[in-house]
């Protein structure tokens, strides 16, 4: 899982920064909680599709077909010696 993090500095109005800092006030959460909220809940709405390379495609598919082949080992250093 990647938890690299990005700043992103936004400037807004004063009169916007005056209203979201109300709204987190009455939640009880800082601003950027709140903008974070608010981006994300916009985001999850447009539902996005992500598209991979053909490659990245045949790769998965052969992965996904190799499942199918897997063995499950209990003990590593067996396994190696009996090969």
């Amino acid at each position: 899982m990647n938890t690299n993090q990005i700043q992103i500095k936004v400037s807004v109005s004063e009169q916007l920064s005056n209203l979201l800092r109300y709204k987190a006030d009455r939640l009880g959460i800082p601003v950027t909680q709140l903008v974070k909220y608010i981006l994300i809940k916009d985001v999850e709405k447009e539902n996005p599709v992500f598209t991979v390379s053909d490659q990245l495609e045949k790769i998965s598919e052969k992965a996904i077909g190799d499942l199918n082949n897997s063995i499950i080992v209990d003990n590593i250093d067996d396994f190696f010696n009996k090969l």
